[in-house]
């Protein structure tokens, strides 16, 4: 999922601290190392789900909105193409100013979407992202583990290059302390949870003609 590096940034050094701090690794004591997949996780979760829906009718409202604004130009430009030759110059000028005012209004309501769909997407993820940390910890103090890391993240986060055994997988063990069953988990395919930008109408090329 998109744009939320930072925040499994944050859920895993949560995660590693603290552990690292209470456990002191002996030769006697083997370090266990745990890996999970924090995406996986995510979109297994009934949150999930209704975030995703949330954004669907968040979206679809931007869009709708956006699409009035370009049918509110277009229909005043075909006014002005038609009328434009028999206007006399004041008003031929007031319409071309007009439109103008329209297309910067356009313009920033694009701008002004696209960011409160993202601020959406982040207020809705941040609790998700919560809950989700608070059972990895959970999971890593009640079975010893040293590190618990997440195989499925990319970019700077840690990464598990090699995977010797399955025992140390703790992804189920996380699914259940959240209270979803592992196996409907692995079964299911959701739809992803990435925000989607506004969609954008296809830009209009018809200008007023100069005077």
């Amino acid at each position: 999922m998109k744009n939320k590096l930072s925040a499994l940034l944050v859920v895993l050094a949560m995660v590693s601290t603290p552990l690292l701090a209470q456990t002191t690794p002996t030769t006697a004591t083997p370090t266990k190392i745990g890996y999970t997949n924090v995406d996986f996780i995510l979109e297994a979760l009934p949150d999930s789900k209704k975030m995703q829906n949330e954004l669907e009718v968040t979206k679809a409202q931007l869009d709708k909105a956006l699409q009035d604004k370009y049918k509110e130009f277009q229909e005043k430009l075909d006014i002005y193409n038609k009328g434009a030759n028999n206007m006399s110059d004041v008003i031929r000028a007031d319409k071309e100013k007009e439109l103008q005012n329209l297309q910067t209004s356009i313009q920033e309501f694009q701008r002004n979407s696209e960011q409160s769909f993202q601020n959406k997407y982040q207020q809705l993820l941040q609790p998700v992202l919560a809950k989700i940390n608070d059972a990895i910890q959970a999971v890593g103090k009640e079975n010893g583990f040293l590190y618990i890391l997440d195989s499925g993240s990319g970019g700077g986060s840690p990464t598990i290059l090699y995977v010797g055994s399955e025992d140390y997988n703790a992804t189920d063990l996380i699914l259940k302390k959240m209270g979803v069953d592992p196996k409907a988990a692995a079964q299911q395919q959701p739809a992803a949870t990435t925000p989607a930008s506004t969609t954008t109408p296809a830009k209009t090329t018809t200008t007023p003609p100069k005077k």
